[in-house]
């Protein structure tokens, strides 16, 4: 799943709490953010691999943190480079890839599947990131065309991920006529129906996050389900309200 800044499909999260998902285990490309939040506290997650799990400038994740303070959750710690290399070597079809910066860090102690090897050129150490291949790539997009492709913009992390995971579900705000590969101007931004599984429309379907050119963040929301998530009860009427009623639309 993707930050909260690049187009998470907040109504399949919706719709996953009120079919009482469990088990889930959540990779955050690279960060999760409030749609986390709302699967960590509703119980659908058992494990998440992330850099970091926050609700930006509405602060911390309320759930996630007291799932984890009383080890209800299971964390894979990483970093953003780590979890874009994973993702680039499946993309590539390649076991695993290199990657600098992290040497000396304590999360090595915590990654069995990372390794140290030798640089074959300069003889030195460097780290070897395992190659990472979801189940499932889920986002949400402005445009859907008739042949399946979706447009992400300037959104790269996203084409990333559908490249390398097993299944991609897209949910879009409008389709658009004819084929978006053969526009120039849109080309570019768009990821090909050949890694896409499924489409479904979701009018607001980023709401309360934001869809760039259709809606900003709805940052009053934001701070009203952080005050609300900061308890358990406080969590369930914010359920009640916004995800069993679905107030989206």
């Amino acid at each position: 799943m993707p930050p909260d800044y690049s187009l998470p499909a907040m109504q399949v999260v919706r719709e996953l709490i009120r079919r009482k998902a469990k088990h889930l285990r959540l990779l955050g490309v690279p960060v999760l953010g409030m749609c986390a939040d709302l699967l960590i506290g509703a119980g659908c997650v058992d494990e998440v691999e992330t850099s970091a799990v926050s609700l930006g400038e509405a602060g911390l994740a309320p759930r996630f943190s007291e799932a984890v303070e009383k080890d209800r959750l299971k964390v894979k710690d990483t970093t953003c480079p780590a979890i874009h290399t994973g993702l680039q070597a499946t993309e590539k079809g390649v076991p695993f890839m290199p990657i600098g910066g992290i040497l000396g860090s304590d999360l090595l102690k915590n990654r069995n599947d990372w390794k140290v090897g030798g640089d074959p050129f300069s003889g030195k150490d460097i780290l070897l990131v395992k190659a990472i291949q979801p189940d499932i790539a889920l986002f949400h997009v402005r445009w859907v065309d008739d042949a399946g492709n979706a447009w992400v913009g300037r959104r790269k992390e996203l084409a990333t991920i559908a490249h390398a995971s097993k299944q991609t579900f897209v949910t879009f705000e409008e389709k658009k006529a004819g084929d978006m590969l053969e526009d120039e101007l849109l080309a570019p931004g768009v990821i090909s129906s050949t890694y896409i599984s499924a489409v479904a429309p979701a009018q607001r379907g980023a709401w309360p996050l934001g869809a760039p050119g259709m809606y900003d963040i709805d940052d009053a929301h934001l701070q009203l389900y952080a005050r609300a998530a900061r308890t358990q009860e406080g969590f369930q009427r914010y359920l009640e309200d916004y995800v069993f009623q679905d107030a989206s639309v």
